[in-house]
């Protein structure tokens, strides 16, 4: 049993005028009257004063002794059971990389951060304990109302790895958790600004400041058997420093390949290291461990061109030509037999990007009305383009010239060129090469698995998935389904590594997400301190408090009882007194 208002246990001493007043109550004594004439003008007087007497109606007195008592109960706020008698402390914590930094004694914020919510539940006797970790996408780690022994315990695996985050939607996370009144704290490395956080919320912070070299950008694209490392390391130090940088990768036959550098790197700024190396597989970049060893070092896999099949089916034979010229000196493009990611054919035949001008042709030099925003259409410059086109395709227009559409894209997404190339000299402009290498970065974008094999902290990951099949995404931080069909974004991982799409249960594609994000390698703003949450939210935030509505439904319904008994003795009576003057 618990009481959330002790004052107001004040109410009881309203049962003190009550019982006095049914003490010195006036009473009438009975007159009887021999004839019902007499009953019209009866002696009112009556003795002055009140005298003490024995009182009368007993339960009418103990149902209003009993309204007294659940008044102050409702006003004292009393809980019954276990579950008032359990305290309940919120804890959210940072899950951004810079937590997993270490200070000059060796130790890491995240192994004080354990610490500290041990010493936090203890010092405030928590018997149910809740775990927020705050990220771009806020996970609770233990509860809602935990136990207070398992949620600690489950704090013991906790490695924060995230990107750098606003901590607003975790808190939001752990208000709804929180019951009014009870305490909030949020733990980081670094006091945030005071307006960005609620008055309720204590923060402590618990980083130190410390200098870092990291690595803050990491690139590579494969050209045949030439690998080709683009590599920036930032200095976020008071002085320049010479930082070598170490690059190992496995090849199929033979030694390892190993290679060393040392990047000047000005204090503050960074400096870019690009390398070539030949035959290899995935390649590991390595700075020296120092204050936040996890942000040093990137594993870069092969990244060859995504290949895009193309296939020319019923077409004339100019814009046969036309492709084939492209095809020829396009990378990543390769010619199929038929059902090619990227299907050329006629505007009444199966490919998904059609050519042909039916009907009356008629030639146009310009001006070109184009949808600049689409992707086929970007960076194509259409001047001194000479284009026939015959009657209008279907779909919605996306290059018109007058009243006339010249490429249009219907609701299944095919594109329908119309044009006749053999009285048009499109194929003969920088246009064409520039189109045609829009549509197949667009085609490639729909192949299945992932369309880039390196993402860095915070970023969504991209994915293209086929339908009839069972679609998984593998990673650190668990296996998640992917459901749906063609390109499908999902959520930022909390966790870097690496992260693999399995179509029936079998690897189909991976990628890897760098622990890569400038914002949280630069320790040099971190420090300790603790705000402590307003006395005047804490107020308000407790008063909103909601209390139990059995006490006052116990009130009314005594009230009411009594109400009924009272008045119904009142009606009684007088009837009762009428019957005997009669008789």
């Amino acid at each position: 049993m618990s009481l959330g208002a002790p004052l107001g246990l004040l109410a009881l001493l309203a049962a003190v005028p009550l019982v006095a007043a049914y003490f010195l109550r006036r009473r009438q004594k009975p007159v009887q009257v021999s004839a019902l004439f007499l009953w019209r003008t009866p002696d009112q007087r009556a003795e002055a004063g009140p005298r003490l007497e024995r009182f009368s109606r007993e339960l009418s007195l103990l149902l209003e002794l009993l309204a007294v008592v659940a008044a102050a109960a409702f006003l004292s706020d009393l809980g019954c059971g276990a579950q008032a008698e359990q305290r309940h402390l919120v804890i959210v914590l940072d899950g951004s990389m810079s937590m997993s930094a270490r200070g000059a004694d060796g130790t890491t914020v995240a192994e004080r951060v354990r610490t500290e919510a041990a010493k936090l539940a203890a010092g405030a006797d928590a018997d149910l304990l809740t775990l927020v970790e705050s990220g771009v996408t806020p996970r609770v780690l233990a509860g809602p109302a935990e136990k207070t022994s398992r949620a600690l315990a489950a704090l013991g695996s906790w490695h924060p790895m995230g990107a750098a985050h606003d901590l607003q939607p975790a808190l939001l996370l752990a208000r709804e958790l929180s019951g009014p009144g009870e305490r909030l704290v949020a733990i980081t490395d670094a006091l945030p600004d005071a307006a960005s956080l609620p008055p309720e919320v204590e923060v402590r912070a618990l980083g130190e400041a410390r200098e870092n070299a990291a690595i803050v950008a990491a690139q590579r694209t494969d050209e045949g058997v030439l690998a080709r490392l683009s590599v920036r390391v930032a200095n976020f130090g008071g002085e320049a420093r010479r930082i070598p940088v170490h690059l190992s990768g496995a090849v199929e036959q033979g030694a390892p390949i190993v290679q060393e550098h040392t990047l000047e790197v000005p204090a503050g700024g960074s400096a870019l290291l690009v390398a070539g190396l030949k035959n290899v597989g995935a390649v590991t970049v390595a700075l020296p461990e120092d204050a936040l060893p996890e942000d040093g070092t990137v594993l870069l896999l092969p990244s060859p061109p995504r290949v895009v099949g193309i296939s020319v089916e019923g077409v004339d034979v100019a814009t046969r030509a036309a492709i084939d010229r492209f095809v020829k000196v396009a990378p990543g493009v390769a010619e199929v037999g038929q059902n090619g990611a990227l299907a050329f054919g006629p505007r009444d035949g199966a490919g998904n990007v059609t050519f042909g001008a039916p009907g009356t042709q008629r030639t146009f030099v310009g001006p070109f009305f184009a949808e600049r925003g689409h992707p086929v259409l970007e960076d194509v410059q259409l001047g001194g383009v000479v284009w026939t086109a015959g009657e209008n395709p279907p779909g919605h227009p996306l290059l018109s010239a007058g009243g006339t559409v010249l490429l249009s894209e219907d609701d299944s997404g095919r594109l329908h060129f119309n044009i006749a190339l053999a009285r048009s000299n499109l194929q003969r402009t920088p246009a064409w090469p520039v189109l045609m290498g829009n549509l197949v970065r667009r085609a490639r974008a729909s192949l299945p698995g992932f369309p880039r094999r390196h993402l860095v902290l915070g970023e969504e990951i991209p994915v293209v998935v086929e339908a009839g099949h069972q679609n998984v995404l593998r990673g650190p931080d668990g296996t998640r389904p992917i459901f749906g069909s063609g390109p499908v974004l999902m959520p930022a991982p909390a966790q870097p590594g690496r992260y693999e799409l399995l179509r029936d249960g079998e690897v189909a594609d991976a990628l890897e997400d760098l622990a890569v994000d400038p914002r949280e390698s630069d320790l040099r703003d971190r420090g300790a301190g603790l705000r402590e949450a307003s006395a005047g939210a804490l107020a308000t935030h407790k008063a909103s408090h909601e209390r139990a509505p059995w006490a006052l439904v116990a009130f009314l319904a005594l009230l009411m009882i009594d109400f009924a008994l009272t008045s119904g003795r009142r009606v009684f009576e007088p009837a009762k007194g009428r019957r005997e003057a009669l008789s």
